[in-house]
């Protein structure tokens, strides 16, 4: 039983880590094409390889809908997320965005005592609390360089925080490859239309202009490594608890910090690595009294 959990926590493991180097090839994009673009490519191409895959393993039958107005508020709140986190690391580094996206567990439970009617106790308040100042550390030197859009992480774990909500409701209605196909197929029309609105607005940065090769394989190599990434996360659930793996994804932090100093030249300061510790100690008190908690009860 121990060698089936630590199984799964080393693929779990190997799965967040290598959603970071997606993002790092995504940041490798920074400059030739918008952010918002970039998300909608990844995405259209994303959602045509899920349902090839499918239709190859679940026939038509596979693409029965269940709950299609949560399936739409996934959709939604993972285009929001997706296009501001990509609009971010093209920004700053890409430990800095991968850190404050990681206030999304504390979003999403004041969220979930909002929507679901879920109890949000006062250590969630607190812990809550916590983070968001390690929050303001990371965001001090991005938010003297950027303005405003140093924001766009926080805006990006608010989206996530919806997703996570919105993949609680639709748990146990279909497969995982299916909630997985649903998810980037509503975000699609979502993606093109955010890209076209950018376009139009007339700031310079998210006009479009025909891509790159370079561009659109680094798209279809993400759309790849991310789908194989949650496919390694899924495959460690099924070795070890979800509650086992949960410490596991703070592994992204790690790799994006290791990543940008070498592929990016990204060396962060001592407040902002005080920062991200925060975060991450934050992050796994809440995950610990929650199961504390569960085991009391």
């Amino acid at each position: 039983m121990k060698n089936n959990v630590r199984q799964g926590m080393a693929i779990a493991l190997a799965g967040f880590a290598f959603l970071s180097v997606g993002d790092a090839i995504i940041k490798s994009i920074a400059g030739m094409w918008p952010g918002t673009a970039v998300a909608a490519l990844r995405y259209c191409l994303g959602a045509a390889g899920l349902g090839m895959l499918l239709f190859c393993i679940e026939g038509k039958e596979g693409f029965r809908m269940p709950m299609p107005k949560i399936q739409l508020l996934r959709g939604f709140a993972v285009a929001i997320a997706t296009m501001a986190f990509f609009s971010s690391i093209f920004l700053m580094s890409l430990a800095d965005a991968t850190a404050i996206q990681f206030t999304n567990p504390m979003i999403t439970a004041l969220l979930s005592a909002w929507l679901l009617g879920e109890r949000a106790g006062r250590v969630t308040w607190i812990v809550t609390i916590i983070a968001f100042t390690g929050v303001l550390l990371v965001l001090r030197p991005n938010f003297l360089a950027l303005g405003w859009p140093a924001l766009l992480p926080v805006v990006a774990a608010v989206g996530m925080a919806f997703v996570m909500i919105g993949n609680r409701r639709v748990a146990g209605a279909g497969s995982a490859l299916q909630m997985q196909f649903w998810i980037a197929a509503f975000a699609v029309p979502f993606l093109i239309a955010g890209t076209i609105a950018g376009h139009l607005s007339g700031f310079e940065p998210l006009r479009i202009a025909a891509p790159d090769w370079a561009v659109i394989w680094k798209c279809a190599l993400v759309a790849v490594t991310a789908s194989a990434s949650h496919w390694l996360v899924y495959l460690g659930t099924t070795r070890a608890s979800a509650a086992e793996i949960a410490p596991t994804v703070y592994v992204q932090i790690i790799v994006a910090l290791l990543i940008g100093m070498a592929w990016f030249g990204d060396w962060p300061d001592l407040l902002s690595l005080l920062g991200a510790a925060i975060i991450i100690g934050a992050g796994l008190y809440l995950w610990r009294y929650r199961q504390a908690r569960n085991r009391a009860q």
